[in-house]
């Protein structure tokens, strides 16, 4: 009886699990039975066990690439040093010169985050979002400045920001490029750079006619006329702008395709490169990056005066080179290291993709931002500025329009970009004392 007993149990419980083990394809039934009924009480809380040590780990691996591994990120420290000094010493030299050291690996980092994002979303998303969280410095910069009523500093430091991307970005990017990859003529989508060179146009359209309009004195309400127009401008541009994504990313999603490579190109980068973070990781990171990155750019604006009196620099030209390179930072980090691993798609989605952003959306956008505050921000950038952004865009157009890059003309932007630095150091601003 006991030896009936104990069989009709075990059919009766092999009878109980049939039903949860019908789906599995186990063949030792029995040993998996007795490791269900060992160890089914502890399985949730060693589920929640596993959940919690690998969570740990991915925090601490994705800490260690992002923060430890590289070694520019020694640079570091100068951040948090240059807050406390702002705070014990009031040296604003040493304050916006450590500032910059700080900016840097931040930069680097912005770059290396959304290259491991660009391995899930593509590369022309990839580049849109490069070119929107490296301009959420300039934008919180601008705002900052425009709540302070220093609207000149902002049209300043969005000027030169363009000017930044597209000489001194886009150069170095072509130039790096060019050199690595030295026996061969890299390529990118030309039909993508038409339709930005297009919108480029459009946005010096937009800013020449209001500074035409105000130096030509044929206003038909002076002083008035001139910001009714820019206003109007920069609510036609935002919808030109929102047009342009709706295009790039919905309806003609096919036109910014990246070129392809030789097939033996495409074997090496798929065995080569694959992401070290999680999707999720790089957003998260990016958040945090930049949220840093503003903050020290907050003290960098705070000790531009102080840095001019103490250097000896023109405020205009901090405004108008200085400060838009170290804004620029993550652009330029990443452009490069696009450019050397032969992605020109990409990088002219940073570069290129950025001044678009800038002259179509962020410019506009603290148009209608100082409308609302009640500042008379408008899109007057002043004759010099002006016509330096028309000789910029055409001159960045022509490099463009045969879609395929080298280093010389990478180092001819470059030398332009010094011709328009130069320029900017002895130009005096006609509006600086009353801003």
């Amino acid at each position: 009886m006991p030896k009936m007993g104990a069989i009709g149990e075990k059919v009766d419980l092999e009878s109980d699990e049939e039903i949860p083990f019908s789906s599995s394809a186990a063949t030792n039934k029995v040993e998996a039975l007795d490791f269900e009924m060992v160890h089914l009480p502890s399985r949730p809380v060693m589920a929640n066990s596993w959940i919690a040590r690998h969570i740990g780990i991915r925090a601490v691996r994705s800490i260690y690439i992002v923060l430890l591994k590289a070694k520019i990120n020694m640079l570091l420290p100068f951040g948090p040093l240059a807050i406390l000094l702002h705070y014990v010493t009031g040296k604003h030299g040493w304050v916006f010169f450590f500032s910059l050291l700080g900016i840097i690996p931040l930069a680097e980092r912005l770059g290396y985050a959304t290259e491991q994002l660009a391995f899930y979303t593509g590369p022309t998303v990839g580049g849109l979002l490069n070119a929107t969280f490296g301009n959420a410095t300039e934008m919180i910069i601008s705002i900052y400045a425009l709540k302070n009523g220093m609207i000149r500093v902002v049209q300043q430091s969005l000027l030169g920001s363009i000017l930044s991307n597209m000489l001194l970005v886009l150069g170095c990017a072509f130039f790096s490029g060019g050199i690595v990859h030295y026996n061969k003529v890299q390529v990118f989508n030309k039909s993508a750079a038409v339709v930005n060179s297009g919108l480029l146009l459009m946005a010096v359209m937009g800013i020449m006619f209001p500074a035409v309009l105000h130096f030509t004195h044929t206003e038909v309400h002076f002083g008035k006329s001139e910001l009714a127009l820019s206003r109007f401008s920069s609510c036609i541009m935002l919808v030109a702008y929102a047009s342009y994504l709706f295009f790039q990313l919905r309806s003609h999603r096919s036109l910014y395709n990246p070129i392809n490579e030789e097939g033996d190109n495409d074997e090496d980068c798929d065995e080569d490169e694959i992401p070290e973070i999680t999707h999720w990781e790089a957003i998260g990171w990016l958040s945090v990056l930049t949220v840093w990155v503003s903050i020290l750019s907050g003290y960098l604006v705070d000790a531009i005066q102080g840095a001019s009196d103490s250097f000896n620099i023109p405020v205009a030209f901090i405004s108008v080179i200085l400060l838009p390179i170290v804004g620029n930072a993550a652009e330029h980090a990443s452009a490069i290291m696009f450019a050397m691993k032969d992605k020109l798609d990409i990088t002219l989605g940073v570069a290129i993709g950025s001044s678009t952003q800038i002259s179509m959306f962020v410019i506009p956008f603290c148009v209608v931002v100082g409308w609302i505050m009640g500042e008379q921000m408008d899109l007057n950038f002043q004759l010099f500025e002006t016509a330096t952004l028309f000789i910029t865009v055409l001159v960045v157009a022509f490099m463009l329009q045969e879609g395929t890059s080298n280093y010389f003309k990478g180092l001819m932007l470059i030398l332009c970009y010094l011709i328009v630095a130069a320029s900017f150091f002895v130009h005096v601003d006609p509006s600086n004392d009353a801003n």
